[in-house]
């Protein structure tokens, strides 16, 4: 069961966009040895506007998976992201299908 999640959204500066989508798929590796990590979605809603939604059992998890990453993050937009365009909200996961 899932019940919160975050939603994040960035912009890669002007020719750093396969340089933003290698980033996340090194990401990935990382949110796949995270038991408490249930979901992780990695999108592209334009050709240079990224985003990240990834759902965890709870807030306290979820607040884990803050506090070990968020800064990581920070450090990478600065070197890849417009600056003031990320973008993270806290979400309530209202119901889910996943698989197994």
């Amino acid at each position: 069961m899932v019940t919160a999640g975050f939603l994040i959204r960035f912009e890669a500066k002007p020719g750093k966009e396969a340089d933003v989508e290698r980033a996340l798929k090194g990401a990935l590796a990382a949110a796949q040895e995270e038991p408490e990590t249930i979901a992780y979605f990695l999108i592209r809603l334009e050709p240079s506007t990224f985003g990240v939604f990834d759902a965890f059992p709870d807030e306290e998890r979820r607040l884990a998976h803050y506090n070990a990453r968020w800064p990581q993050l920070q450090e990478r937009a600065k070197a890849l992201f417009v600056e003031g365009s990320l973008v993270m909200e806290k979400v309530d996961i209202l119901g889910a299908k996943l698989p197994g």
